[in-house]
């Protein structure tokens, strides 16, 4: 029993470590930069929603954050219906060279983003897809498709493949199979895998800086206006960083059971 106790203890001291950051990061929105600067508070005294205010009537700022959504939905998108297919076909069929093709999408992840940042900027320059969307969810597919091929093949794996057998001796055909039998019993790695996406593309800030320059600029790239030779807004940052959590949030609530039976199931 003083061994369950303590366990909570340490649990609960772990859980207020982990949320001091983001709390601090609250609190600091609430409060002016004068309140911040005076000295260490551990909550507002005197709460404002000034800056939350400034960000939603800037229309550059509220251009951003749709762009950084849409470019991220598109990618999450385009990954996870690229690597079902290439998935399934690494779980379940044997060529030359499988082993080496899968080994090869894997080393895409051990690359720095900004090893690419220079030929995707050429290439989509030359094409003119620059300044885009389309840019930035492309170049983040070089990292997320590998690492959805990766965690959907365990998922497709686990997977008998008898399932696959009778359904083609009951006349189901393939893309038939594939999508009303096959995909909602890999629901769950869906969901893990989607939320992997979007969260590598949500944070990634390197290429969707340097593929984009005015019509496309992600949302961390217009939070440097934070910065000024008056100084740095701290109270304008903060709003903005707790801005930044509430789509991660979301997807996490939506996904949060594919989460937890994928992380159980899967290869995550």
């Amino acid at each position: 029993m003083r061994s369950g106790i303590v366990s909570k203890i340490v649990f609960i001291v772990y859980l207020v470590l982990l949320m001091l950051p983001i709390y601090w990061l609250i609190s600091m929105s609430l409060r002016t930069n004068a309140d911040i600067s005076s000295g260490l508070a551990l909550y507002p005294h005197h709460p404002t929603l000034e800056k939350y205010v400034a960000i939603f009537n800037d229309p550059s700022w509220v251009h951003a954050f749709g762009v950084s959504l849409s470019y991220v939905a598109i990618n999450t998108v385009v990954s996870v219906t690229v690597a079902l297919p290439a998935a399934y076909a690494f779980s379940r069929f044997h060529f030359v060279g499988d082993k080496h093709l899968f080994f090869w999408l894997l080393t895409n992840l051990m690359a720095p983003a900004a090893v690419f940042a220079m030929p995707f900027f050429q290439l989509y320059y030359a094409v003119g897809l620059f300044d885009t969307v389309w840019a930035v969810a492309l170049a983040h597919c070089l990292f997320n498709v590998p690492l959805a091929v990766w965690i959907l093949e365990g998922f497709v794996s686990g997977v008998p493949r008898e399932i696959d057998e009778t359904a083609a001796i009951d006349g189901y055909s393939f893309p038939h199979f594939f999508i009303r039998i096959f995909i909602p019993l890999i629901a769950n790695g869906i969901g893990v895998t989607a939320f992997f996406c979007f969260m590598f593309s949500w944070v990634e800030q390197l290429l969707a800086t340097t593929l984009t320059s005015s019509h496309a600029l992600p949302f961390a790239a217009v939070m440097t206006r934070a910065y000024s030779v008056a100084g740095m807004d701290w109270s304008l940052l903060a709003a903005a960083g707790v801005l930044t959590m509430v789509p991660g949030a979301i997807v996490i609530w939506f996904v949060r059971n594919h989460i937890a039976k994928g992380f159980a199931l899967g290869r995550v």
